[in-house]
């Protein structure tokens, strides 16, 4: 009972979380001074010849008025499923099934812009990801720069951001190839390490009609060490005014992973996303 207690707390708390502001506004609603939101959640679970669980979720908090344009958000997945395993003992081929995580991932960011213009901004942001199955423990990223928004029409809203930033992170465990006295494979730990990086941010939304929009957002954070980047796209369909469906696809790249890590991750989500506050 207890692992369906975080699943089942998350999707009860979407028509909750009412503080906050959604990228999905229309372009006339951005200006009115008010929070809004929006939260996500995709459960999926199978039984039978197959087990599994996985479950995405992600709350969005914006506001922006004459003077700032402030962006919070948090999102979360995790993933369990079953692996079978085929081993000889005394010549006898025994099967076993592991009910094993695969996907534990926690993410938290904000931004605060303090705008110069109706275009140009200074913006510092913060973001921090814990995740389980990366090439590292933990990245965290503090950051300056300076924001332009070239486009905003109805149908249309572009921005970049650029700016230098500090990344603090560190490594995970690496077990061999090399072993010790007792042939047993010998475990590496790294120390947390810092770079200053180049942080760069490309955020476009297209609205094909009053309830069909499509998002997509570049993010870099570029180092001597390791370069991160992250695209997520998406595409939502209106239902209501509170309510919503959302196809996403994201991508995340790590240039400098240990031996044995995939650089590339990608991630495939169905979700009902809820709506609070603001205009929509």
């Amino acid at each position: 009972m207890r692992k369906h207690l975080l699943p089942i707390a998350l999707l009860a708390a979407l028509p909750l979380g009412a503080l906050a502001a959604d990228g999905d506004t229309k372009a006339d609603a951005d200006n009115n001074g008010d929070w809004s939101g929006s939260g996500e959640a995709g459960f999926a679970a199978a039984r039978g010849n197959a087990k599994s669980e996985n479950l995405n979720a992600k709350f969005q908090f914006k506001k922006e008025d004459e003077t700032w344009k402030d962006d919070f958000y948090l999102t979360a997945l995790r993933a369990k499923g079953e692996v079978n395993t085929t081993t000889v003992e005394n010549g006898v081929a025994v099967n076993t099934s592991k009910y094993e995580l695969n996907a534990n991932r926690y993410e938290a960011g904000a931004s605060a812009g303090y705008k110069l213009d109706e275009r140009s901004y200074i913006v510092g942001a913060l973001r921090y990801e814990n995740d389980d199955f990366s090439p590292f423990n933990y990245q965290a990223v503090a950051s300056i720069g300076y924001g332009y928004t070239a486009l905003k029409t109805q149908s249309d809203d572009l921005s970049f951001e650029i700016g230098p930033g500090y990344k603090r992170y560190q490594p995970i465990d690496v077990i061999g190839p090399d072993v010790d006295a007792n042939n047993t494979p010998i475990r590496h730990t790294f120390d947390s390490q810092g770079e200053f990086v180049g942080r760069g941010l490309i955020a476009y939304k297209h609205r094909f009609t009053d309830t069909t929009s499509f998002v997509d957002t570049l993010l870099t954070e570029a180092g001597s060490d390791n370069t991160f980047m992250q695209n997520d796209a998406g595409v939502q369909v209106d239902m209501s005014k509170k309510l919503a469906l959302k196809i996403g696809y994201q991508v995340r790249h790590n240039s400098d992973v240990t031996p044995g890590i995939k650089q590339t991750d990608q991630l495939m989500t169905t979700n009902l996303v809820y709506n609070f506050g603001g205009a929509h």
